[in-house]
């Protein structure tokens, strides 16, 4: 009797549990068909795209990704840098294996974090800093920039990271201008990333600017190193200003859109 009680409680059991199972079999080819049919029409509404628009795409998705609004960099010099980015990637004299790119903006006062230094890989921002601009290209705000030996001033474009040292402020970096006329005597200048301690909240305090060097990017001395070792070895480095005159042939958008397009970068649209 107990042999025939548990051979019907099994059974009951078996027909409960088969509706169940049927339902959530087919919810999940539902679904795979749901998650299917989206990427298809995904690609197909990528597929609609000119390439300047998928660029265009793929630098706003970046901009908010990031959360470069809510730390003051302005969108159109974030566009403007990565343009120049991909513009050095096809020339290969950027390091293709790191996505490091710093930007600074001249455009803001010496008492703002002016400095950022973005991983593209990761869609993050690994420094968002003080960084001093040289002393004859004005006070808190800097207005006047120059390539020209013994000015003092800043230069404005783009550069490619180079080689360390240890000199008078310490660990440094040499860095090589792109932009001729306006930074390529970047090193016979010595216009180097290093440390200083004019570069600090407390200087702003004491004086209500930031100090200023001899052209240099200088940064705050506690992050200094930690800065170099990041960005050092072929990154990019982009110098923007108010100057008007300012021209790169880096800032070819055709050519940065056909070399982001070509290394296989897509961006879907949603549905």
């Amino acid at each position: 009797m107990k042999k025939y009680t548990v051979w019907a409680i099994g059974m009951l059991l078996l027909i409960c549990t088969l509706p169940a199972i049927s339902w959530v079999s087919a919810k999940k080819s539902q679904l795979q068909f749901f998650n299917s049919a989206k990427d298809s029409a995904a690609v197909k509404v990528t597929a609609n795209y000119s390439n300047t628009q998928i660029f265009d795409q793929y630098v706003n998705s970046a901009y908010e990704k990031i959360g470069l609004a809510a730390r003051d960099l302005d969108a159109a010099v974030f566009k403007k840098a990565l343009i120049g980015y991909y513009n050095l990637k096809k020339t290969n004299l950027i390091s293709p294996e790191r996505q490091i790119l710093t930007i600074i903006d001249f455009n803001l006062k010496s008492t703002q974090k002016r400095l950022w230094i973005v991983d593209l890989a990761s869609n993050k921002v690994l420094f968002n800093t003080l960084v001093a601009h040289g002393r004859g290209s004005g006070g808190d705000m800097a207005t006047s920039f120059s390539n020209l030996a013994n000015s003092h001033q800043s230069s404005l474009g783009f550069y490619i990271t180079s080689e360390t040292y240890f000199g008078k402020h310490g660990l440094s970096m040499k860095l090589e201008g792109m932009d001729k006329g306006f930074n390529t005597n970047a090193r016979d200048r010595a216009v180097v990333v290093h440390g200083a301690d004019y570069v600090s909240q407390s200087f702003i305090d004491k004086t209500g600017r930031l100090g200023r060097s001899h052209g240099c990017p200088a940064l705050p001395a506690e992050l200094t190193k930690t800065i170099i070792n990041t960005i050092k070895g072929q990154t990019c480095m982009f110098i923007n200003g108010p100057g008007n005159d300012y021209t790169s042939n880096y800032l070819d958008q055709e050519i940065a859109v056909s070399n982001f397009v070509s290394s296989g970068n897509t961006v879907q649209a949603s549905i």
